[in-house]
């Protein structure tokens, strides 16, 4: 995908987008929890032109009852989501779960397992609150072995199936994979660009959508 270890990881802080006054759940409306890294933290971008702003634009547009709470942090791993998550659950109470988290697990050599099971931790605690889940799958640089970039991209899949949650298979699918990869990429190498998070969007939205009925 034309990136390094090291280009992958960001900083940025955690965006809301929920709507003031009685709680959306309350109001009967569904509330559309996001656990990501910096992929979902609308790094180096102005802000609202991230794919879950555009989401929470897209259900406006489309006039689907439901409110979108970005709880996304540039950096987190699937153990620092799990830890966060029963506090974000509690607040919240999501009718939807969004978890987009792995990626720095791979950049930091964490062991596969280790993901794996934290991202099933988190699935299963949200589907205990009622939540039903869509997992993101991720995809590491080719420089990092076929064998470990294959076992890494499948791992969502397994937690999707073991906890019969929506999937999707890869968020840069037609962005870090398309003939103008480059282009689609920040300066730092790290961040999508602007005109990539429409894709990142219509990605998610295959997986999501079904799950809004």
């Amino acid at each position: 995908m034309g990136m390094t270890r090291r280009n992958w990881l960001g900083h940025c802080t955690a965006l809301a987008f929920v709507a003031a006054g009685v709680p959306a759940k309350a109001a009967g409306k569904q509330v559309i929890l996001v656990v990501g890294d910096s992929l979902s933290a609308e790094y180096g971008l102005e802000r609202g032109k991230g794919w879950v702003a555009l989401l929470d634009q897209r259900l406006a547009s489309d006039k689907l009852p439901a409110t979108v709470v970005n709880a996304s942090i540039s950096g987190d791993t699937t153990s620092g989501g799990r830890s966060r998550l029963p506090a974000l659950l509690k607040l919240h109470q999501p009718t939807l779960v969004i978890l987009e988290l792995g990626g720095n697990d791979a950049l930091r050599g964490l062991p596969l397992g280790m993901t794996r099971d934290n991202l099933l931790a988190m699935a299963r605690a949200a589907k205990a609150a009622g939540a039903k889940v869509l997992v993101v799958g991720m995809q590491v640089p080719p420089n990092y072995g076929r064998q470990y970039g294959d076992d890494f991209a499948a791992l969502f899949g397994s937690v999707a199936k073991a906890e019969d949650a929506a999937l999707v298979p890869f968020l840069l699918k037609g962005v870090a994979d398309g003939p103008n990869a480059e282009a689609m990429f920040q300066a730092d190498r790290i961040h999508p660009r602007e005109q990539a998070h429409p894709i990142m969007l219509a990605n998610v939205w295959v997986g999501l959508k079904p799950l809004l009925r």
